[in-house]
């Protein structure tokens, strides 16, 4: 590569959790049904991007982490791979993958980071495919991918590859909990189809006809994503005069926030809870016997006895990553505390809007 594109795009690889996470059958493609309800968070990894055109292609991946595949096993090579196809483009690339998140962790780093290397790839190159294909490669990168190309509060059906954006809940003081156990999570989905047939019942049932669903969910959820432009760039990215801009980040500030969100539809099922109806992820039910810790780390999440609660707390994915929401930053460090005196590393994070996650993204 020329010596000029050494400094390449750089784009935030955002994180995620699944505030919620209910399970269906088995489809016939060998997926099972879900219904999840996804939130991006401010915590990321950064993947750079270094792109020319050239006589072929030929893609190189480096990272810092040595868990990473840096070959066509890595979520990013599938991408950009497919995305150079469909742009009809062959060009020379690297990607550097540098990792804060887990691998895997239930936060969707591999995912987040897959989006990442294409919009970076559409900012070197110049060129971008539509909204709709962007949503449909993505869905066929992995089934987590497509939320990244959205952002902040989104509703995820199929096989979690159906995206529809949702009103956002704000921003809201968020603890992770990083246990260095490992969850697979084909196990997780064997052992809930055998709890399933346990209780005598086959899951959740439908009958429709997904291509057409999958085609008005796709078309709808581009609409909210910005259009492209020459002011806004090739990836129609809409960045903000000053994306680091710092708000307030005060206890009270943060209380008046859940204040004037009282009425926001997501924060208040969020705030119902399991007992009432409210969310709940239906991974709990099989990782929790076969990793006890991780009940534990969801019991100091929720800090039930203490005067920092959690508004809401669960396992994210099928994990091992666990969260908890809380009313103030307060909360948030009492939360972090109780898990890390327990030996399990925790960060402080919060929820992350659309529009904040679109404004962030590229890192400059």
């Amino acid at each position: 590569m020329s010596s000029g594109l050494k400094m390449g795009t750089r784009v935030r690889s955002y994180s995620k959790i699944n505030l919620g996470l209910a399970i269906g059958p088995v489809r016939a493609d060998g997926f099972h049904g879900l219904t999840t309800l996804y939130q991006t968070l401010t915590l990321h990894d950064v993947v750079t991007v270094r792109a020319e055109r050239a006589a072929a292609t030929r893609l190189v991946l480096t990272s810092n982490h040595a868990q990473v595949p840096l070959d066509e096993r890595n979520t990013c090579w599938k991408m950009v791979e497919r995305a150079l196809l469909r742009l009809e483009v062959t060009a020379e690339v690297a990607i550097d993958i540098e990792k804060n998140l887990p691998v895997q962790g239930g936060m969707g780093a591999g995912s987040a980071n897959a989006a990442a290397a294409l919009l970076g790839l559409e900012r070197e190159l110049g060129v971008a495919l539509g909204g709709v294909e962007r949503l449909l490669l993505a869905g066929e990168v992995g089934s987590d991918v497509p939320l990244f190309l959205l952002g902040g509060s989104v509703l995820g059906l199929g096989r979690g590859e159906q995206v529809i954006p949702l009103p956002d809940m704000g921003s809201v003081a968020c603890v992770v909990a990083v246990p260095e156990v490992g969850v697979s999570t084909p196990t997780a989905f064997r052992d809930w189809d055998a709890l399933v047939a346990e209780r005598g019942g086959a899951g959740l049932t439908s009958s429709f006809a997904p291509d057409r669903l999958m085609e008005l969910s796709l078309a709808y959820a581009a609409c909210y994503v910005p259009s492209a432009s020459a002011e806004h760039g090739t990836s129609g990215i809409v960045r903000s005069e000053d994306p680091e801009k710092k708000r307030d980040r005060s206890d009270e500030s943060r209380a008046g926030l859940l204040n004037d969100l009282a009425e926001n539809s997501l924060l208040s099922l969020v705030r119902t809870g399991v007992e009432n109806g409210g969310l709940q992820n239906d991974f709990e039910a099989v990782v929790f016997p076969n990793y006890p810790s991780l009940r534990e780390i969801k019991r100091l999440l929720m800090g039930k006895d203490s005067g920092s609660p959690a508004l809401y707390a669960a396992l994210s994915g099928s994990g091992s990553a666990l969260f908890g929401l809380y009313g103030s930053q307060a909360d948030a460090e009492a939360a972090q505390r109780r898990v890390q005196e327990s030996g399990v590393k925790a960060l402080i994070t919060e929820t992350l809007p659309r529009t904040e996650y679109w404004a962030r993204m590229f890192a400059g």
